[in-house]
């Protein structure tokens, strides 16, 4: 197959050869576009270098949290099924097409990259769901039964969030292996799994220890009352 164009170029000016591929992910149904493993097996240059820090390519990688969440949604369709979900940082919108799969009544993959959007798009077609888009989460409405969070806490800076998913969503549930031990009165870790990021990074051991929380609204209003 051949890579989406727009997304082949932007990769290309940041890794040179790099190349998209189609991958399946393992101990699931989906397929994306990723970076081909075999670009990942070379030293880079540190033009290079400068260039993945500066823009780092999120979305040619499924992250071992977006994994987890992914196969998490697709053993329990019934978090899903039948409800408005938005996937907040869907990145190669992973997590939003597992929800799409799972019956969810609506979809809204939620990023604020150009490239990431334009990924989701190019994944949602290669594996024929219907997704929405935003740009902004904050411009969306109240009105979401999930906000689905996969991998966007790996700087504490990050953690008010957790606030703001409750704000446009009755419930959330968020993944991530970066910042696993966050303390936070309306969110209970439901499990700790199991996953590498794809194509595979070797990243350390910690990192492939993914935290899986929920939060629902009531029982902010719970400990509002409380307080």
């Amino acid at each position: 197959m051949t890579p989406p164009a727009a997304l082949q170029k932007a990769l290309a000016e940041l890794l040179g050869e790099a190349r998209l591929s189609v991958e399946s992910l393992p101990d699931t149904d989906i397929r994306l576009w990723l970076i081909d493993a075999a670009n990942m097996d070379r030293a880079f240059s540190p033009e290079e270098t400068r260039r993945i820090l500066n823009e780092p390519p999120y979305w040619c990688f499924c992250w071992a949290s977006g994994l987890v969440l992914s196969r998490w949604i697709a053993e329990r369709p019934e978090w899903v099924r039948g409800k408005r979900v938005l996937d907040f940082g869907a990145g190669s919108g992973v997590a939003a097409i597992a929800a799409a799969k799972a019956g969810a009544a609506e979809v809204v993959a939620c990023d604020l990259d150009p490239l990431a959007l334009a990924a989701c798009r190019a994944n949602a077609e290669l594996n024929g769901v219907q997704l929405s888009y935003s740009d902004d989460f904050f411009a969306e409405a109240d009105r979401y039964d999930l906000i689905i969070v996969a991998d966007v806490l790996y700087d504490r800076a990050n953690l008010p969030l957790l606030d703001q998913f409750l704000s446009r969503g009755r419930e959330a549930l968020v993944a991530d292996s970066r910042v696993r031990d966050f303390k936070h009165p309306l969110y209970s870790r439901l499990e700790i799994l199991d996953a590498c990021t794809w194509p595979d990074l070797a990243e350390p051991a910690e990192f492939r220890r993914v935290s899986l929380y929920h939060a629902e609204r009531h029982a902010e209003a719970k400990s509002l009352a409380v307080g």
